[in-house]
Formats: structure tokens, C-alpha cells, sequence
């Protein structure tokens, strides 16, 4: 019988990912050697409003020269950013095989390896060192994680005393029951999903202080608003997030969308200081 991080690896799994994204590039008539981070931008960046949101969540703090993890990084696409815009040195870790192979190889297409590293691994067993990283970062992960304390614990552990936790993410808003499928969950079986003063009382009992705390729900249906609005005009992207859902996009999307809107989810972006 399947663990709960196989069926969360396979509800994820897209064989020969890699070997697509090449594909979808080559059919637009792109030099692949000459491939830039925003020719990928659509797919290696799995999560609400993007690549937009994750420049906003950088821009929040000081980045520079420093040593960052993103805890669920998927295909790479903030690592990379962080690591070209930022001047820092990042490494992602994922539970997905195939993520990470495909994070490696696209990092190496868009010669980003030298400042990206990436790691299969557990969010709630990282293995890395005590202290070993200056910030902390996970997008759109928790909900796959039934122990939030395993998981806080492991990011505290393995941040620098002064260290930032950045995170940006989807919490239930309210108890009104979430329909499924999701982009994280195809039923409720491996679906997680907490209130954002829950996180808040755990990470202020591992001995976090809050900085900056941003309700990102409005933010994100404006994005799917006007991403549903394109896709009936121009029909489905060459690089989108249908490389990775494939015909399961749609309903997912829409899924999350029509609950940000009902008030059953709501999106939020923060960072908290280790002490």
C-alpha cells in the first residue's frame, strides 16, 4: 500500500517533463541555447499569480549574497529567479523525483546551475545542517503536509539564528468544506489544509516574530479572472501551467478560483524573523 508522500509524488508526477518543456520551446522556434528564465516562466513557477508573486516576495527583504531554501521548490523557476535577480545562492528541495530532475536540467538550460542546487527530500526530515540557511522559503506546500509542527520545526531548525521565513500560501478562511479537485489534491485524502492563525500560533511557539503579513486573496482572483478571460480568447498556452495538470487544468483552476471567491480559501504571503 502507498504512503501518503508516494501518492502525493504520483498525484504530481508528469513523465519525460523535461523532455516536454524542450519540445513546447523548440515548436516556438527558440534557440536552446539560448533560452532565458522568462521563456519558462509559465510552467516553473507552480503557484497563484506566478512568477509576479514570487518577485514581490523576494523584493520584501534583503536577499543579497545570501544562502536561501526553498522548501517545495517544484520545478525551480523562484530558485533561479532569486539566484539571477537577487545575487544569492539557492537550493530547492521537493519530494518529486521528477521535479527535481527537470529543476536541474532547466537551470542548466538557462545557465543558472552554478547559483541553483537542487535536492529530493522531505519537507518535514530536511536534510540539512543545523543553521545552515539565511532565509527560508516555501510557496503553496503546507497543504500537502498533515504535521504543521514537523514542518515549522524543521524550517526553524535549519535557519540562522536572525534567519527570515518567508512563505507565501492557501489556508482555509473559514470552515465551509472544500470541493476537490485542487492543483495540490485530486480528493481530500492528501489535502491539509489549516487556518492562517493556526500557523501563526505554532510558528509564535517555536519562537518566530512576525514582520509583514499580506492577504493575497483579491490579488489572486484578479490573476485567474484575467487568465480565464485569455484562455478563451487565445485557448491554452505553448508554456503553462497545462504542461504540468494537463486536462485536469481547467477544473482544478476554476476549482480554486470559484473557493478564493466564496471565502472557503484565501491566500497569504508572509515573513516571520527567527529569534
Amino acid at each position: 500500500m502507498e504512503n501518503l508522500n508516494q501518492v502525493i509524488e504520483r498525484h504530481y508526477l508528469k513523465e519525460g517533463l523535461f523532455e516536454d518543456i524542450l519540445g513546447r520551446l523548440m515548436d516556438q522556434g527558440l534557440d536552446l541555447n539560448s533560452v532565458n528564465r522568462s521563456d519558462i516562466a509559465g510552467v516553473d513557477e507552480f503557484h497563484v499569480r506566478g512568477a509576479a508573486v514570487s518577485k514581490e516576495l523576494a523584493q520584501a527583504t534583503n536577499l543579497n549574497g545570501l544562502e536561501v531554501l526553498d522548501v517545495g521548490c517544484g520545478l525551480g523557476g523562484p530558485c533561479r529567479m532569486m539566484a539571477d535577480e537577487f545575487n544569492c545562492n539557492v537550493t530547492g528541495i521537493d519530494l518529486s523525483n521528477e521535479y527535481i530532475r527537470t529543476a536541474r536540467a532547466l537551470s542548466k538550460l538557462v545557465k543558472l546551475d552554478h547559483r541553483t542546487k537542487f535536492v529530493v527530500g522531505n519537507a518535514t526530515n530536511l536534510p540539512f545542517d543545523d543553521s545552515s540557511f539565511d532565509v527560508v522559503w516555501t510557496q503553496h506546500v503546507q497543504m500537502n503536509i498533515p504535521d504543521k509542527k514537523k514542518f515549522y520545526s524543521e524550517i526553524k531548525r535549519v535557519l540562522k539564528p536572525g534567519g527570515h521565513f518567508l512563505y507565501y500560501d492557501i489556508f482555509k478562511d473559514n470552515d465551509i468544506e472544500v470541493e476537490y479537485p485542487m492543483p495540490w489534491a485530486s480528493s481530500a485524502n492528501h489535502s491539509f489544509l489549516f487556518k492562517s492563525n493556526a500557523m501563526n500560533d505554532i510558528l509564535n511557539e517555536l519562537g518566530f516574530e512576525r514582520s509583514v503579513i499580506t492577504n493575497q486573496t483579491k490579488a489572486g482572483i484578479d490573476f485567474f479572472e484575467a487568465l480565464v478571460t485569455k484562455l478563451k480568447a487565445f485557448g491554452p498556452p505553448k508554456i503553462g501551467l497545462n504542461v504540468l495538470m494537463g486536462e485536469s487544468t481547467k477544473p482544478k483552476l476554476l476549482n480554486l478560483l470559484s473557493h478564493l471567491k466564496s471565502e472557503a480559501l484565501m491566500l497569504e504571503s508572509g515573513i516571520y524573523k527567527k529569534a
